[in-house]
This record gives C-alpha cells, structure tokens and sequence, in this order.
C-alpha cells in the first residue's frame, strides 16, 4: 500500500532534480520556473539562447531557487548525454524530464524536403527518445523511480495547413510515451504527455492576428493559453498528487478540441 502524502506536499518537489528542455523558450522557462517554485533543483536546457536562459537561471535564483543553464543539442546522442551528464555533475541526482524542446516551421507538404522531414522528426521525436533513455539508465541505476513528461500538441490528432510533418512528429511522440508508459512503470519510472493548444508568445497578435482571432472564437474558455497553464499541469504530472497516473495525456487547450470541425 502506497501512503497519500498530505495535501500541502502533494506538490512538494524539494530534494529532487528535473531536466527541462528547451527552458530558453516561453512554455520552456514557465515549466522551469514553476519547478523551481515547488522546490526542484532546475536544469534549464538551451540550444542557441544562452543569455535567455542564464536569464531565467538569475530569476530561480533570486526567488530562492537552485537552477543552472546547460547548453546541448539534444537530437543527437552526445548531446543528449551531455546535458544528462552535465546535469548529474551539478545536482548528483535525476528525478524528472521534461521533453519541451520543439521544433515548428510552416511548409506546404508538397515543398517539405527530406532533411526538413528528417530534422523535424529528429528534433520532436528523436530528442524524447535519446534523452528518455539516458534518463531511464541513471534511474534505472539509482533505483529512485522518477517521471517524465512530454509536451506533445493537440496537433498530434487534428493537423493544421502547413505542419503535416510538425504533426505527425507529435503524434508518435504521444505513441512514444505510451510505449514508455507501458515498459518503464515497473521501474517506477511515470510516463505522460502534455498537449497544448495554442499559446500566447511575444507579439502574436501582432504577426497572427487572424489566427488569433479565430482561436479566441473557437476556444470555449475564450482566450489564448499563457506558459503557466502548461507549467501548471506539468507540475501536477511530476508531482504525486499524479503517483497513479502513466501514459496519459493531458490536453490544455482552454477547450477548443471540443469544437466541432464538421
């Protein structure tokens, strides 16, 4: 039998270390600060923006928390084990992975190229693979379980004009931690995905404005997501207030999958 903890730990996440990806992005340093806020030690993975994310790495630190920027380019083994690596030299310890880390370009599927394809796939895809299973082999070692959450896109069931690889690149990511789910559970190891739908970033209603607008229209809840509607429900799936849940996915999308497209 497994003891609840009490309500005011259930999101408790002291003494435990995660690896969030792509934290130099806007949904990546809102999961990175609402981690640190909860008490983990942060990882904060970057590609190409490293003053952003040594930016964020000075915020969790002046609101009394321990994070440090890693750069790496994760959708090839030797950065995937870098920034695993360089992550166990700072805090010893790995405990939770979030997979954010996207890649998202607009192509007409007739002008999609094999490398953009190939890249795609690399990147939303492949990333989650390496870095899961570098994390699963610290786990795995440590004996400590942990969870591991992707942030997929509710692209990954209804496509959009332009994103038929960005797309399917989602859709197995969400097959992928299913499969994840189903063979790492007995190592205590909690797989989930979560699936945004469309999220407010600097200047969109400037250079999208009737993309806006139709979400908005369409969104029951009536509004565009903001980084901490999905930092928020990232924290419930690395928490244990979620112990019993793998191999889920939770849609945040303020509602627009209720829509109906006929």
């Amino acid at each position: 039998m497994v003891d609840a903890p009490p309500v005011s730990r259930l999101f408790d996440l002291s003494g435990r270390t995660a690896v969030v990806t792509g934290a130099s992005g806007g949904i990546g340093a809102g999961i990175a600060q609402r981690l640190a806020e909860a008490g983990a030690q942060v990882v904060c993975h970057y590609r190409g923006n490293k003053a952003i994310a040594e930016r964020l790495v000075e915020e969790v630190g002046n609101a009394g928390g321990r994070a440090v920027a890693i750069g790496a380019e994760i959708s090839t083994q030797s950065g995937a084990d870098a920034l695993i690596e360089g992550a166990l030299g700072h805090f010893g310890a790995l405990h939770i992975l979030v997979n954010t880390a996207g890649h998202q370009p607009v192509e007409p599927l007739p002008a999609i190229s094999e490398e953009s394809w190939r890249t795609m796939m690399a990147v939303n895809a492949g990333g989650p693979f390496l870095l899961m299973r570098a994390f699963v082999e610290h786990v795995k070692a440590a004996g400590s379980g942990g969870a591991i959450v992707n942030i997929a896109s509710i692209e990954g069931h209804q496509p959009a004009p332009g994103h038929a690889h960005y797309a399917a690149s989602k859709a197995a990511l969400l097959m992928f931690t299913k499969a994840a789910a189903l063979e790492l559970g007995p190592l205590g190891i909690r797989v989930n995905a979560v699936s945004p739908g469309l999220i407010h970033r600097e200047g969109i209603e400037q250079s999208w404005p009737e993309g806006v607008a139709r979400w908005k229209g369409a969104a029951p809840l009536g509004r565009l997501g903001q980084p901490e509607d999905i930092a928020d429900a990232v924290l419930f799936l690395a928490s244990d207030a979620a112990r019993w849940i793998t191999g889920a996915e939770l849609v945040v999308d303020g509602g627009v999958s209720t829509r109906p497209t006929w």
